[in-house]
């Protein structure tokens, strides 16, 4: 993947309509405190596009950048965070689950776990609900960095089984720092952006209607 443009587009917050978007998405989910701004940074080669923030849970919103008018990374809000609200995290819960049920262009979910730890109840709950609502996400072990080589395989076991991920789930160990791992999550999407494109291809680039056949 070789990054031309990219722009924040859209915006959604609580009470916003999604956008009825015509290029393929693949969102990103974890908690307030796992990197996943500067894991989209460092995927769109920006500095801060992405907003980082000293304050976890501070973004509310589900961003849409668009990637050479070609694809949009969905920012998903963070959660976990224990000094937001409930009422706050029920929100949250509810745009994400309203994304996750009603995109038509979403094509993949990456969840981001910290690699130092073994995942959280809330990474647990998160990706039984991503896998509930269709799809097998792409797991993104963050902070690699933080650790030393030799622990990497053994935390990577800890996290596939404390997820109990499905034996062919994907889980690709990832520093922002470094950009380790950023060659293989860009594989990933641009394998699934290739099989959208053949998809196109077979129809012509058009539209066919499904009563007429034309």
């Amino acid at each position: 993947m070789k990054i031309k443009n990219v722009s924040l587009e859209t915006v959604c917050g609580i009470t916003s309509k999604l956008p009825d978007n015509r290029f393929p998405e693949v969102a990103f989910a974890g908690k307030s405190n796992v990197g996943k701004s500067s894991l989209i940074n460092a995927l769109m080669n920006r500095k801060s596009l992405a907003r980082t923030s000293s304050q976890p849970g501070k973004t509310q919103t589900i961003n849409f950048y668009n990637i050479n008018n070609e694809l949009y990374f969905v920012d998903l809000p963070g959660y976990g965070y224990a000094r937001v609200s409930k009422d706050v995290k029920e929100k949250w819960g509810s745009m994400i689950e309203k994304y996750l049920r009603r995109s038509k262009q979403l094509k993949a979910v990456f969840l981001l776990v910290d690699i130092r730890h073994e995942p959280s109840s809330n990474d647990v709950e998160m990706y039984k609900w991503i896998v509930g609502n269709g799809y097998d996400p792409i797991i993104i072990a963050t902070k690699l960095d933080k650790i030393n080589r030799s622990q990497v395989g053994k935390n990577v076991k800890i996290i596939k089984e404390k997820l109990k991920v499905g034996k062919d789930t994907l889980v690709i160990p990832f520093s922002a720092s470094t950009k380790q791992g950023r060659d293989e999550i860009y594989e990933v999407i641009d394998r699934l952006t290739a099989d959208t494109a053949s998809e196109d291809t077979c129809n012509d680039g058009g539209f066919t209607d499904p009563d007429t056949g034309k």
